[in-house]
C-alpha cells in the first residue's frame, strides 16, 4: 500500500508539473500594433511657365542689355593698362590671291590703332590656318589680350593667342577652341583671354585662325595688349 501511495504521488506530481507547462505554452501571445499606413507623398505640381513678357518688359530687357555692353566696352576702350598695335602682318589678305595688291580696305594694317570699324580681311572662309601678328610701342608684363571684331564676324575660329617678348621668343599663352560667340548687344564682339603676367616684356601679339571652325571671311577691327610697363 505504501508503495502505491508513493508512486501515486509521484504520477500527480509529473501531472501537475505538465499541466503548468501547457498553461505557460498557451498564453496568449502579445499582437504587435498595427503599422500605420504609410502616408503617400504629395505629387509636385507642374512647374508654372514663366509669363510672357510684354513689349515694354521686352524692351527695358533690351536696353538694360545694351547698357552693360556699353559699360564693359567703354571699360576696354579707356583701360589705362591697354594699348593698340601700332603695326601689323598677315599671313594672307582678301584679294591676295588674284595675284594683284590686296585693295587697302582689308589690309592687316587696318587692324592697328583703336577700334574705329576698319578691318583685316583673310582670304580663306575654310581651309587650312591664318594668322595675324601685331607689334606695340611699349613693351609689357602682359596679362590679357583683347580683340575687336565687328559683328562677331569669325570670332569662333581662333585657337591661338601667342606673345612675342624682347628677344625675341614666342611663347603661347592659350590654345584651343574657344567658347565666344558673336555678342549681338553692340556691333563689335570683344574675344578676350588673361592669363598670368608674363616674365618677361611683351612686344607682339600673334593671333592664329583655324579656318574650318567657322566657314566665313575673318576680321579684326583692333587688338589690345593688356600688362604694366
Amino acid at each position: 500500500m505504501k508503495r502505491h501511495a508513493t508512486v501515486a504521488a509521484m504520477l500527480l506530481a509529473a501531472l501537475l508539473t505538465a499541466c503548468h507547462k501547457k498553461e505557460k505554452t498557451e498564453e496568449a501571445v502579445p499582437v504587435a500594433a498595427p503599422v500605420p499606413a504609410q502616408a503617400t507623398a504629395p505629387v509636385p505640381a507642374a512647374d508654372t511657365p514663366p509669363a510672357e513678357q510684354t513689349p515694354e518688359q521686352r524692351e527695358q530687357a533690351r536696353k538694360k542689355s545694351q547698357l552693360e555692353y556699353g559699360v564693359m566696352e567703354d571699360k576696354y576702350i579707356n583701360d589705362a593698362r591697354a594699348q593698340w598695335a601700332t603695326q601689323a602682318k598677315a599671313s594672307s589678305v582678301f584679294g591676295g590671291a588674284d595675284k594683284r595688291k590686296p585693295g587697302d580696305s582689308n589690309t592687316p594694317e587696318r587692324a592697328t590703332g583703336p577700334a574705329d570699324g576698319n578691318s583685316w580681311t583673310n582670304e580663306n572662309i575654310d581651309k587650312g590656318f591664318d594668322w595675324l601678328e601685331l607689334e606695340y610701342a611699349t613693351p609689357v608684363n602682359a596679362t590679357e589680350v583683347r580683340v575687336v571684331i565687328d559683328s562677331g564676324q569669325g570670332v569662333e575660329a581662333i585657337n591661338k593667342v601667342e606673345l612675342q617678348d624682347t628677344d625675341g621668343k614666342w611663347s603661347t599663352v592659350w590654345e584651343g577652341v574657344n567658347d565666344v560667340k558673336r555678342d549681338y548687344r553692340g556691333n563689335r564682339t570683344w574675344f578676350v583671354r588673361s592669363f598670368d603676367k608674363t616674365a618677361n616684356k611683351i612686344k607682339a601679339v600673334k593671333l592664329t585662325y583655324a579656318n574650318n571652325l567657322q566657314h566665313d571671311y575673318k576680321v579684326v577691327d583692333a587688338v589690345q595688349l593688356v600688362g604694366d610697363k
